[in-house]
């Protein structure tokens, strides 16, 4: 099949010393990973950035604090919803094009919620963030996986791309709090923006164009349901993080969700030009690769948000001392990411995702031992970084593993497969345990049944996703 791409891997013999089967990129690939993960870093600082400033900009906009939840769930709601149809629209008409049609909305909309004058304009640019961020998220994906070919080098590119993704969350964290404290809450945003002016410029000349040779009919009847029950869960699982289940709201919303995505998946049985290839969701690499990416993603993300609980409110660390503690935690997963690529390389990457989960878990059960001393931070700190190293390795693999195999044509799919794993798992871990945390009568003992429950689901994963996956090939 012929494709219309500009860019190949030039796979140069390692130097002397290296270890086997490390790829060497020439400038333009380093270029083109360059763009390719500065963008994906962006919308990771995006999830993050924001959160320590929300009570400043409430104040700021006159929000309420039930109504700031939107600064967080407007961006959500779009991310999450539109990823699949996204990835599907760069796959029929240029990954390349929506890309940076992606990047340009996403830059222009962070420049609307710098400048926001009230809380509609400020929740208009979030929203718009979202969907610029649903074009960018998967088509950047399919670019690198297209760009870089299985093997070493896609495996080093995805472990760079791993690497900047978990570090935007983590920097996120730590740069919202000094951005806000120097500068306020509208440089939180305006970094975004500086972000999107310095990557646009640049993408044009060295992104590749690669769409599928052939032009099917979009399913619009199986994009709209996947659409509206993706929109549906998230909004019901964003409300419930902050008001619990038992709204009607909420309840409606997480019904009609599991009612249109049921919907959804008869149309595509029956669709001559499906949105979603029932057989890829069949594969074994698929289904329990992505099974593995949701649990890494939504098990972590819950006990980076317990933890900040546990630290400002039970051991009274400051927010910027709370940033610094996840600050550790960064550093270590760069260094992860730097290691997974080989360990994967020696091991496969079906191995590294079971190992990785295991590892996630066990770490994550030594913070049972958690309790109201001071010392405890030095626990903690340990502990999830530890853990997000194993996390990290997770995150790597799994895209690995989902991607492995699957055609050029269909890459746009498989990777709005596995960013939309990845969006649900941020979205949906808050809200089925961590509230479980922030409506107990003691905090401490509510952080360790949270803790617990997460450490024993990330454990029965790694059982699970390693007996789904079978030995499979070397590789994966």
């Amino acid at each position: 099949m012929a494709f219309d791409t500009t860019t190949q891997t030039t796979q140069a013999p390692a130097p002397a010393g290296a270890p086997l089967g490390t790829p060497r990129l020439s400038a333009r690939d380093k270029l083109v990973l360059f763009v390719l993960c500065a963008a994906q870093f962006m919308v990771a600082l995006d999830f993050s950035v924001l959160n320590v400033a929300l009570p400043e900009l409430g104040a700021d906009l006159g929000m309420s604090r039930s109504a700031l939840q939107w600064a967080v769930t407007a961006f959500a709601l779009p991310s999450g919803g539109f990823l699949l149809l996204f990835g599907r629209v760069g796959d029929l008409y240029g990954r390349r094009k929506l890309f940076l049609t992606g990047l340009a909305l996403f830059g222009a909309a962070s420049l609307l919620a710098t400048l926001a004058w009230d809380p509609a304009s400020f929740l208009a640019g979030r929203a718009l963030q979202g969907l610029g961020a649903a074009a960018i998220v998967p088509t950047g994906m399919s670019l690198l996986t297209t760009t870089f070919p299985e093997g070493p080098a896609r495996d080093r590119a995805l472990g760079i791309s791993g690497t900047l993704l978990s570090l935007g969350f983590t920097v996120g964290m730590v740069a919202g709090g000094v951005l806000t404290d120097a500068l306020g809450w509208r440089s939180t945003m305006a970094l975004l923006t500086v972000f999107a002016v310095m990557v646009l410029p640049l993408a044009p000349g060295l992104l590749p164009e690669s769409r599928t040779p052939d032009r099917p009919r979009l399913d619009v009847p199986g994009a709209v349901t996947v659409t509206a029950g993706l929109l549906s869960l998230i909004y019901a699982l964003s409300t419930a993080a902050d008001h619990g289940f038992g709204r009607t709201d909420v309840i409606a919303a997480l019904a009609a969700g599991l009612l249109l995505l049921t919907a959804f998946t008869v149309i595509e049985a029956r669709s001559a030009s499906p949105l979603v290839s029932l057989p890829m969701l069949r594969r074994r690499t698929v289904a329990w690769g992505n099974l593995g990416g949701l649990v890494t993603f939504s098990m972590m993300s819950t006990v980076v948000f317990v933890l900040t609980l546990y630290l400002q409110e039970t051991l009274r660390l400051s927010a910027f001392a709370t940033g610094l503690v996840f600050g550790f935690q960064g550093a270590l997963s760069a260094v992860a990411g730097t290691l997974a690529p080989r360990v994967i390389g020696r091991f496969g990457a079906r191995r590294t995702l079971v190992g990785s989960l295991a590892g996630q878990g066990a770490l994550v059960a030594t913070l049972l031992l958690l309790n109201a001393h001071t010392w405890s931070v030095w626990l903690a700190a340990a502990a999830v970084s530890l853990a997000s190293m194993c996390h990290l390795g997770a995150i790597i693999s799994y895209g690995l593993t989902v991607t492995s195999g699957v055609p050029d044509e269909e890459q746009g799919l498989a990777t709005g497969l596995v960013t939309s794993t990845q969006q649900v798992g941020i979205t949906v871990g808050i809200p089925l345990l961590g509230v479980l945390a922030t409506t107990s009568r003691d905090l401490l003992s509510g952080v360790h049944t949270v803790l617990a429950l997460d450490a024993a689901i990330v454990l029965t994963a790694a059982v699970l996703v390693g007996l789904g996956l079978g030995r499979g090939q070397s590789r994966v």
